[in-house]
C-alpha cells in the first residue's frame, strides 16, 4: 500500500512543478489560482512522501519520488510547455525510468 501512496506523492509532485510552469505563463487571478494549485499539491505531496517513508527505506523512497517527479514533469514540459524533444533527453527519461523500477525491483518492503 505504501508504494501506491509514493506513486500518489510522486504525482503531486508533478503537479505541482506542473502548476509553477503555468504560474510564469499567466497573470492576475489566473496566476493566484495556479500559485495556490502549486500551495495544494506540494502540501499533498509532502504528507504522502511522510506517510509512505514510515515503512519504506527513506533513500529509496526519496529516490522513486523524485524519479517520478523528474520523469512526469519532464513529460509535461514536452507535452503541455513546449520544451524540445531530442534523442538525448528521451535516452535520460527513459533511463529514470528503469532506475525508479529497479530500485522498486530490490526494494526489500
Amino acid at each position: 500500500m505504501n508504494w501506491i501512496i509514493l506513486i500518489i506523492a510522486g504525482l503531486f509532485e508533478v503537479a505541482f512543478a506542473s502548476c509553477l510552469g503555468k504560474v510564469k505563463e499567466t497573470q492576475g487571478t489566473a496566476m493566484y489560482f495556479w500559485f495556490a494549485g502549486f500551495l495544494i499539491s506540494l502540501t499533498v505531496s509532502m504528507l504522502l512522501l511522510i506517510k509512505a517513508t514510515q515503512t519504506l527505506p527513506i533513500g529509496t523512497a526519496y529516490a522513486v519520488w523524485t524519479g517520478i517527479g523528474a520523469v512526469g514533469t519532464a513529460l509535461t514540459g514536452i507535452f503541455f510547455f513546449k520544451d524540445p524533444v531530442t534523442f538525448w533527453r528521451i535516452f535520460f527519461i527513459m533511463t529514470l525510468i528503469g532506475s525508479v523500477i529497479g530500485l522498486k525491483a530490490v526494494s526489500s518492503h
